[in-house]
């Protein structure tokens, strides 16, 4: 489906979450990022994220302050948040790929391999900056998912569903739906969340798993894999930078249907 946000941007919606490769075999797409050629090799990491934020401006601000929490700021039924991936997720998602990669490579190969994976992070999931305003609110999952839990589900743990891929110009969206036990019914129609290891986003142990194929939004490294030395690095564009898609997971909290729809966090 396409539409055009309240932001004022295009978008193209689909059900489920479609990995890049599943995406471009969608009828009707016209996006020249998405299927640009020769981008240079990158690395696909598995971040796992325990802290969630919410960005917002100055009236959202306002709103917050005078409602006490947090809610749809167009009165809609779903509270969006992002996850937060910075230089700790970062680094362990660079030891868990190596580890991966390389199962077998002796304590010094581990000693000799320097630092690579941040080099990559350039698209704006990394950002310690908001794009959607000057006011950044973070906390940690766990806490977000009790204060939903006690709020909404009356003690009950709240149920989490793949939701939907959005595309917007140059970014993809992988969208999780989490709603009360009571909703059962409304959202039958959307697969649960499972701890699938070929899914784009999951959730295990208190925090999300993204598997990121896409981190770069400019891509002015290219990854090397020197095999038989069991290392990895970045080796420097000197031209041609090249521009791609990008992804990122959020995380919908369905807030309508109930006696308040604003998220009470303090």
């Amino acid at each position: 489906m396409n539409r055009v946000n309240r932001r004022g941007h295009n978008e193209q919606l689909f059900v489920g979450h479609l990995k890049l490769k599943d995406l471009k075999e969608q009828d009707g797409l016209n996006n020249r990022y998405l299927f640009k050629d020769h981008i240079p090799a990158y690395p696909r990491p598995e971040f796992h994220v325990s802290h969630l934020k919410h960005d917002t401006d100055r009236v959202g601000l306002r709103g917050i302050r005078r409602d006490g929490g947090f809610r749809n700021p167009a009165d809609g039924s779903l509270l969006w948040w992002s996850l937060v991936v910075g230089s700790d997720e970062i680094r362990s998602a660079e030891r868990r790929l190596l580890e991966t990669t390389y199962p077998d490579r002796t304590e010094e190969q581990a000693q000799k391999q320097q630092s690579f994976l941040e080099k990559f992070a350039t698209s704006p999931v990394f950002m310690e900056s908001s794009r959607l305003g000057s006011y950044r609110f973070t906390f940690p999952l766990e806490e977000v998912l009790k204060a939903y839990r006690d709020q909404f589900c009356s003690g009950a743990q709240p149920v989490m569903r793949v939701f939907r891929t959005v595309l917007y110009k140059q970014e993809v969206m992988y969208a999780v739906l989490v709603h009360r036990p009571a909703n059962q019914q409304l959202f039958s129609d959307l697969p649960l969340l499972t701890d699938d290891p070929n899914s784009v986003c999951t959730y295990r142990d208190g925090h999300f798993i993204w598997r990121s194929e896409a981190m770069c939004e400019t891509h002015r490294y290219k990854l090397l894999r020197r095999d038989d030395e069991k290392q990895m690095e970045a080796e420097e564009l000197a031209y041609h930078h090249q521009f791609y898609v990008w992804h990122h997971a959020a995380v919908a909290m369905h807030v309508e249907d109930s006696d308040s729809n604003w998220l009470g966090l303090g």
